[in-house]
């Protein structure tokens, strides 16, 4: 199964989270998590999600505020409005307020689906997108981890960029070999796990102070995982 991408709903309609708890159950590629405030969405914002649904009306604040509260605390996760009024002055200033997309209720599941996937597939190649990897930020887009000590950049091939993305999304849980060998070198017969094992080699001499006893790409019993 690939890894799946992380993604926070924000909103107290518990009819509305009934609904898309049951849709996202649907798709593997999605893990679903839930808080019901602005407060508790900027907590949780740049803990690893991939994506945000905003509810506008929030019990603690109204949704637009909470968006631009994101915003200005630096997290660039996509972020798509659930808004319940359609004229084109609120969806402007959902947009204003830093929203990437908005989707007025009732929606259907697969257009919200299709908006979040375009979301997705625009940030991963942004130049904006940062995540953090222990004490590097890593952005996907530049094939770079940037030490936060300030020293020099690293520079990272296409198959190690591939890989870091993978087990980032993991959220510390064991990404098996066979499944990272399908994510990153699709379907082909002539790759073997001793290719994925030297790119892992080679990864940690960049990123390991001591390469031999890794404490950030840590090898597990189900596979390769990132230290938390």
């Amino acid at each position: 199964m690939a890894v799946r991408q992380k993604i926070l709903l924000v909103g107290d309609d518990e009819a509305l989270v009934e609904v898309l708890a049951e849709q996202f159950a649907l798709h593997e590629e999605f893990e679903l998590s839930r808080v019901e405030t602005a407060a508790a969405a900027l907590s949780a914002g740049g803990k690893g999600y991939d994506l945000i649904l905003l509810d506008l009306g929030l019990p603690d604040q109204e949704g637009r505020a909470a968006c631009e509260m994101i915003r200005e605390n630096n997290i660039a996760t996509p972020i798509i409005m659930l808004t319940g009024v359609a004229n084109e002055a609120d969806a402007i200033s959902a947009l204003d307020a830093g929203a990437n997309d908005y989707v007025t209720k009732p929606f259907r599941f697969g257009i919200l689906l299709a908006r979040m996937r375009a979301q997705l597939r625009s940030y991963e190649q942004a130049e904006t997108a940062e995540l953090q990897i222990g004490a590097y930020i890593f952005r996907p887009s530049l094939k770079t981890l940037e030490p936060q000590d300030g020293a020099a950049k690293i520079r990272l091939t296409e198959k190690e960029t591939n890989i870091l993305k993978f087990l980032h999304r993991a959220g510390g849980a064991a990404v098996a070999r066979d499944t990272l060998l399908h994510e990153v070198w699709g379907y082909n017969a002539q790759v073997s796990t001793h290719t994925l094992e030297t790119h892992i080699y080679r990864l940690r001499r960049k990123i390991e102070a001591d390469p031999s006893e890794a404490t950030l790409l840590l090898t597990l019993e189900g596979g390769y995982a990132l230290a938390q």
